[in-house]
């Protein structure tokens, strides 16, 4: 597992980059809308506020978590757009709260006892786990930012923490659509940014997904189609885990259409 201090930098430097994206542009690009349906930037934004601020209460004041949802619940499709939408201010002051909540929760989360579980819809998380979460959802949101945006993020040895939790999701993803987990492992074989290899799962597991760990990435946070994306797959468990993966909490997410034309 990787330690919580290198984490925490890496979250913070995630959070940094799409900072930058942001922190110089117009109101009128915070208007811009985003592959999310019904989402702006704004949008993109107040949700990376909102779930910041849901964890930092996961992680010191469960019962004011449970306080903060429990307004929504009476309308559970759109909790996570009730929440982003109660977060939407101005720019600048919505980019000020932002940066405000994402140090209160990484003070929080360095605070925190030893042995410390933080719950989270449903899971008990180690702060590594949580830590994880966060920078799984910065990146995801980032990449929606810089699509509207009509910006390339250049991928970085950050994605490693994606792809380890896209890959200890796998039995969630099942369990999302109604299915039942995996008895059996499945290898996953990456190519990192800078050319190295990155693996998981044992080397005996007949179902296989290799390719690049962007994609990969790109896959488990449904941010594209996997007929736009360079994975390739062995086995049936992988064969059906290609069009279901998801590395969020929560239920299924509408995903992606493809952009490359399919026969």
């Amino acid at each position: 597992m990787v330690e919580l201090t290198a984490l925490l930098t890496d979250l913070d430097a995630e959070t940094d980059e799409v900072d930058d994206l942001v922190a110089s542009r117009p109101a009128a690009d915070w208007e811009r809308p985003t592959p999310s349906p019904g989402w702006t930037v704004a949008h993109q934004i107040a949700h990376l506020a909102w779930t910041d601020h849901l964890a930092l209460l996961a992680t010191t004041d469960d019962a004011a978590l449970v306080n903060l949802l429990a307004p929504l619940a009476a309308d559970p499709d759109r909790i996570v757009d009730k929440g982003a939408e109660g977060f939407l201010a101005p720019p600048a002051e919505l980019r000020q709260r932002w940066r405000a909540g994402h140090r209160a929760l990484v003070t929080a989360i360095q605070e925190a006892p030893p042995g410390k579980r933080i719950p989270w819809f449903g899971n008990l998380l180690s702060p590594q786990s949580m830590v994880t979460a966060r920078l799984m959802e910065t990146w995801a949101h980032g990449l929606d930012i810089a699509d509207a945006l009509g910006v390339t993020r250049v991928p970085t040895d950050r994605l490693r923490h994606v792809a380890f939790l896209g890959f200890r999701t796998l039995g969630h993803s099942f369990l999302a659509h109604g299915k039942s987990a995996p008895a059996e492992p499945v290898r996953v074989e990456l190519v990192a940014p800078d050319g190295a290899e990155w693996v998981f799962g044992p080397a005996e597991a007949t179902d296989r997904m290799t390719g690049p760990a962007l994609d990969f990435c790109l896959l488990v946070t449904q941010r594209r189609h996997p007929a736009d994306l360079a994975l390739v797959v062995e086995g049936p468990i992988a064969t059906e885990w290609l069009q279901i993966a998801q590395a969020f909490a929560g239920p299924p997410g509408i995903g992606r259409g493809p952009v490359r034309a399919t026969s």
